[in-house]
């Protein structure tokens, strides 16, 4: 490794600190490991991927198809987390944290912007593309191999300053870079993670199946009604799912409040009843949800989500009546 690579990669992790970034690592593409891209083709040939077919994209699995280019990718991570709490009463819907504030996506994108144009800027040779959560990249694999923390049981990325209460994204360029070293695992005996899912969703430690994750249905499932296996086990959620990150250890003892002001919930998101947004109107849903990653739950699937849950919680009450 000579001398110049170190010492760009210093400046690298400067700038993207300067820039808001709480974590950053580097990682080398490597031309011979395909031992990530043989667990992505397993996990599909399983059908875990449900209809998210993206996950198939050849890409994913060979980062040169992304960037031929490519011989480094600086990783980065922001955290999201707020010490907000939702109300405790079935009558309220449950949103994930990562929804409650601005969407990420343009939070990530325009830090990860500056920090590939500032890149581009050092010399007239130097390319750099940027993702976050949006192309055929596996940022969870790539944030493992760059030190910022390690795929958890759970499937989530997990960092010891944070928890898995970060976003992930990464500066794709054609600088060889000091690679930092990949991080270690450290969920330990810990199963906290796949006791707490009410649909088992998480098969065996560190396999996820979407097809049993309230999380896919409530956010990709764009199907008219949800699974009735599902349903029953909704407890409130509308919008993705917290559940294994909030019994998570890690997320209990070093979750941090978040400098990003962006990722302050905004109103509403905290707690809105499900009687409202079983209701809720396509210009109200536009509305209520400016600049979020929501948006990504069209009007028609939330009301579906909302229903579901107060026609589950319905079905209880009766059984509950029934015995009385």
């Amino acid at each position: 490794m000579n001398q110049c690579s170190v010492t760009n990669s210093s400046l690298i992790k400067k700038k993207a600190q300067e820039l808001g970034f709480h974590k950053v690592g580097i990682a080398a593409v490597e031309k011979t490991d395909n031992t990530e891209a043989q667990k992505l083709q397993a996990w599909i040939a399983l059908g875990y991927h449900a209809d998210m077919e993206w996950m198939n994209n050849p890409k994913r699995q060979d980062i040169s198809l992304v960037m031929p280019e490519a011989r480094s990718l600086v990783c980065v991570a922001l955290n999201y987390y707020t010490p907000h709490q939702r109300p405790e009463s079935e009558e309220y819907a449950k949103i994930s944290r990562y929804g409650w504030g601005r969407d990420y996506h343009k939070v990530m994108h325009k830090k990860l912007k500056a920090l590939t144009n500032w890149l581009e800027s050092l010399a007239p040779d130097i390319q750099a593309r940027y993702y976050a959560d949006t192309g055929p990249v596996q940022d969870k694999v790539w944030a493992q191999r760059a030190g910022i923390g390690w795929i958890a049981k759970n499937g989530n990325v997990i960092t010891t300053e944070y928890g898995s209460w970060v976003f992930l994204g990464e500066v794709l360029t054609n600088l060889e870079l000091e690679s930092d070293r990949p991080h270690t695992q450290h969920c330990g005996s810990c199963s906290r993670c796949l006791e707490a899912c009410p649909t088992g969703a998480i098969t065996q430690p560190f396999v996820v199946d979407a097809n049993r994750c309230i999380a896919y249905h409530t956010i990709e499932n764009r199907a008219e009604k949800l699974p009735e296996t599902l349903t029953p086990h909704l407890q409130g959620w509308v919008a993705g799912c917290d559940i294994c990150q909030d019994v998570c250890p890690w997320n209990q003892r070093f979750a941090q409040t978040t400098d990003v002001e962006d990722f302050q919930p905004y109103p509403g998101n905290l707690g809105p009843k499900l009687i409202e947004l079983a209701q809720i109107s396509n210009e109200e849903w536009d509305i209520r949800f400016p600049a979020s990653a929501l948006r990504r739950i069209k009007p028609e699937m939330l009301r579906r989500n909302a229903r579901a849950n107060l026609d589950a919680s319905r079905l209880k009450n009766d059984s509950k009546s029934n015995y009385l």
